[in-house]
């Protein structure tokens, strides 16, 4: 086997766990290795420290697959690490599914995701030495899962990069184009062609069951309150308004609720299931409110949820503009400073919520694009912050890896000192259980969750 020497001062990332080999850390390559074959790495003594696959095409030029000398990636060595992802997952989602059964790195399978809906996988072969091995990991996975479909979605730009083209399309079976899951006991759509990345995102899924205190307890605020009532000649404990009117309304005590970046609608569906009284759902993309919509619509929703297709900086900042013209018109002044409130808002616009939820994209590919994603993140936590009532909750996550945790919430402290608010954190999270981290490789790092409640100074 080729194998590649490593410079003597190359940094001991491998010894700590990390997979990744870069092309500046290469001092020699013995043996004339072909892309994508496998190679021993070795230090600058000569002492083994791994063996992965290697392109020299791509800046990180091998990509550890086993601490162990092995001979080939072939179907065996397939079965015997999905068998182990599959395990992992049955331990920690237990009954669930539909989740994350491959990824990557954190799988010791650099370079593969695969995501389950039920009986049908999707895949991303995202290197040269799995997009080799394709016809052994789509063996493999019939052999262990027993799927009915597998559909690849390999239709990202990160191929490029190991001089690949982008691809996508069935690769076994049937594979319907919409699916249908469970998650936390919500019914969901997924569009598995056209839907961002492999369809769903299943990193949120524990984030999203923990919105779940925020939805209720908000009554009070309407002056209604649970009062002990004859009717039909019983004693009942029913909601009552400050005019001693019965309320019928359900959901009489949940909260107000905004959800950015909605996607398929997975926190609207979320807050409805925890009793949430009105959610305005926000997405950019059309086809992604009508996912949104079909899974409302799945799980009885309708009546509750409200859709907006906008851009979420735009929204925003329109709703706080009223919000602040508002504020003016109900100080009228004098002189001068007086406000014509005869003439109508100018925005038509100026709603506020009890929690605001943000979950936006990457705003941070790389390194150089950390600065302008710290102003997007302080853009849209200062304006959603402004439009959570007092006492109410921000809810908010970046998915940049390159966005450190230290430097995301300092991006938000700073938002709420323009904003004139203090925060208190509730909940600090990352990604969910079949989203596994290996120690010592930051870029697994990626999803921050954070809850804060959000008072005026």
């Amino acid at each position: 086997m080729a194998s590649v020497i490593l410079q003597r001062s190359q940094k001991k990332r491998l010894e700590h766990g990390h997979p990744w080999v870069f092309k500046s850390e290469i001092a020699t390559v013995e043996g004339d290795p072909e892309a994508g074959q496998l190679v021993s790495v070795l230090n600058h003594q000569k002492k083994y420290l791994g063996t992965g696959y290697y392109n020299p095409a791509s800046q990180i030029t091998v990509r550890i697959v086993s601490y162990r000398p092995i001979e080939s990636m072939d179907q065996a060595f397939f079965t015997e690490r999905l068998q182990n992802c599959l395990q992992h997952r049955e331990r920690f989602t237990p009954g669930e599914t539909a989740y994350r059964l491959v990824y990557g790195e954190a799988d010791f399978l650099p370079g593969l995701i695969v995501d389950r809906f039920g009986d049908v996988l999707v895949i991303q072969l995202l290197t040269l030495g799995m997009d080799l091995c394709r016809n052994d990991i789509v063996a493999s996975l019939i052999e262990v899962m027993h799927p009915e479909g597998i559909y690849e979605r390999s239709d990202v730009s990160v191929r490029e990069l190991e001089g690949m083209e982008q691809v996508k399309g069935p690769l076994y079976g049937e594979c319907p184009r919409h699916v249908n899951v469970r998650e936390n006991g919500l019914d969901i759509v997924v569009d598995i062609v056209e839907g961002q990345k492999t369809g769903y995102f299943f990193d949120q899924r524990e984030n999203r069951a923990s919105i779940e205190p925020l939805m209720t307890g908000w009554g009070g605020r309407s002056g209604i309150a649970l009062q002990d009532v004859e009717q039909d000649g019983m004693i009942k404990n029913l909601p009552v308004n400050k005019s001693g009117g019965i309320v019928t309304f359900p959901y009489w005590d949940g909260a107000t609720v905004l959800e950015c970046f909605s996607h398929t609608g997975s926190f609207t569906l979320h807050a409805c299931k925890y009793g949430a009284k009105k959610v305005t759902c926000l997405d950019i993309s059309q086809h992604a409110i009508e996912s949104a919509q079909a899974n409302v619509e799945l799980n009885g929703f309708t009546d509750r949820v409200e859709f907006v297709v906008d851009d979420a900086f735009q929204y925003l900042r329109t709703q706080v503009k009223g919000v602040e013209e508002r504020v003016k018109r109900s100080n009228t002044g004098t002189g001068k400073n007086k406000v014509d409130t005869s003439k109508p808002m100018t925005t038509g616009a100026g709603r506020t919520w009890d929690v605001v939820i943000l979950d936006p994209p990457a705003f941070a590919k790389n390194k150089s694009a950390v600065q302008g994603a710290c102003r997007g993140y302080k853009d849209i936590n200062l304006h959603g912050m402004k439009l959570v009532n007092e006492g109410g909750y921000l809810v908010t996550a970046s998915c940049s890896y390159h966005m450190r945790p230290d430097l995301f919430l300092e991006t938000i402290q700073d938002a709420a000192a323009d904003a004139g608010k203090i925060l208190r954190l509730i909940e600090w999270r990352a990604a969910g259980k079949d989203h596994p981290q290996i120690l010592g490789v930051d870029e697994g790092h990626y999803l921050k969750f954070a809850i804060f409640e959000v008072r005026s100074k």
